[in-house]
């Protein structure tokens, strides 16, 4: 085991590790609030829940401008600076949340929040794909995701029972979590943007080079299948913890051990899942992982108590670890170099627009129609999202993640 240990160290720079030990302060520190947020925001406003959710769509908005404008940046002028600050203000919009008691002030934050918080997921997305070779993405994606959850496996099991006696504590461990990376990421890391291009440099002055994105319609057509995925998990992260507290009594820290088990599964599982994974055509891969967010989403339909709804995020888990790191490395391996800022912006926009659209829509079918239509229409949403990759699948079989290297149509 030590020697094995040692390989993997041996394997990847330097700085991929500090990324590595980073991800998990800052995982940590967000997930003792994300998971509760719209508990406590409703509790504080006491408005309905499609007024609650409005709050995410005005944060999505912000991460679609920001993503778009930041993508740019991140390819022209480097990667450090961007995440240190996406990080330092996303600190503070967790502390002014402490004071804040109406919906403007709500609202401010949010679209704080979500112009900068992407940046740093961009950078770092970026960053990984400078630092590491082609052959050794998904391991090393992987090997995030695996820290990324260990930092999820604490935050909300921990802030659960902080945030049930003291919201303003969890705000601000979450802060100073946050803050103390970005300045270690500020004193620590290096820049790590590649040499440009001169062949694309008139070709990127086009809607800062995402004209070039739209001509790649394998990567087009595979982002907006994945945004349908993605709703399907905004509607758990988001609104799960209010339906569950508001219609089955669930509170703050039991909710955080469901979120917990998620945590606990990808730590436990990613890495084993990956070499499994990474042997067979990608889309086809997708399409597999996108049906069990569909089950996972669509079995909270007939879920009345802690442990069923425990059983639909253990489902929709098993989807994630298929897909997530399949599809980040499918971005990074589609992405010519100088370009992979942008690549990783849209494919971080699918998030964000998730994130506008999801909540917004879960928050009318509650008001509309009843709670159990949340996760329906969820479920219906994700099976077109299977739909959508079993035909990407279809029209390109043969995929794999190592035949995605340089075949971008750039």
């Amino acid at each position: 085991m030590i020697t094995r240990l040692r390989i993997t160290w041996s394997t990847y720079p330097s700085q991929f590790w500090l990324l590595f030990w980073g991800q998990l302060l800052i995982t940590f520190g967000a997930s003792m609030i994300w998971p509760f947020l719209m508990i406590y925001v409703s509790e504080q406003l006491d408005l309905s829940l499609t007024a609650v959710a409005s709050l995410m769509t005005i944060n999505a908005g912000m991460t679609l401008v920001s993503s778009f404008i930041g993508g740019p940046i991140i390819d022209r002028i480097g990667r450090k600076w961007v995440m240190v600050i996406s990080l330092a203000v996303t600190g503070l919009s967790f502390l002014m949340m402490v004071p804040a008691n109406t919906l403007l002030a709500f609202a401010f934050l949010m679209g704080l929040r979500g112009a900068f918080r992407p940046l740093f997921q961009v950078g770092a997305d970026a960053m990984m794909a400078d630092l590491i070779a082609p052959e050794q993405r998904a391991d090393a994606y992987s090997l995030l995701r695996m820290i990324k959850n260990v930092g999820v496996a604490l935050g909300p099991a921990i802030g659960g029972f902080i945030a049930t006696s003291s919201y303003s504590s969890a705000f601000f461990i979450a802060a100073f979590c946050l803050i103390t990376c970005s300045l270690i990421m500020a004193l620590f890391t290096q820049e790590t943007l590649p040499e440009p291009s001169d062949s694309r440099d008139i070709e990127e002055h086009q809607f800062g080079g995402y004209g070039q994105i739209l001509k790649d319609k394998l990567f087009i057509s595979f982002a907006l299948a994945f945004t349908l995925t993605q709703v399907c998990s905004t509607l758990i992260w988001v609104l799960l913890g209010v339906y569950a507290k508001q219609n089955y009594h669930i509170l703050e820290n039991q909710f955080g051990l469901i979120a917990t088990t998620n945590a606990v599964l990808v730590v436990a599982l990613q890495y084993p899942v990956t070499q499994v994974t990474k042997r067979h055509e990608t889309l086809r891969v997708m399409a597999v992982g996108t049906l069990l967010y569909a089950i996972g989403v669509g079995s909270i339909t007939v879920g009345s108590d802690f442990w069923s709804f425990w059983l639909s995020m253990v489902i929709m888990t098993f989807g994630e670890l298929i897909l997530i790191p399949t599809a980040t490395t499918f971005t990074a391996n589609l992405a010519p170099p100088d370009m992979r800022g942008r690549y990783m912006s849209v494919y971080n926009l699918t998030w964000g627009v998730a994130a506008g659209i999801g909540p917004l829509l879960g928050g009318f079918l509650n008001d509309a129609i009843g709670p159990r239509a949340i996760w329906l229409g969820g479920g219906l949403i994700g099976l077109l999202s299977v739909a959508a990759f079993a035909w990407l699948a279809y029209r390109h079989p043969q995929r794999t993640l190592a035949s995605e290297v340089q075949t971008s149509p750039l």
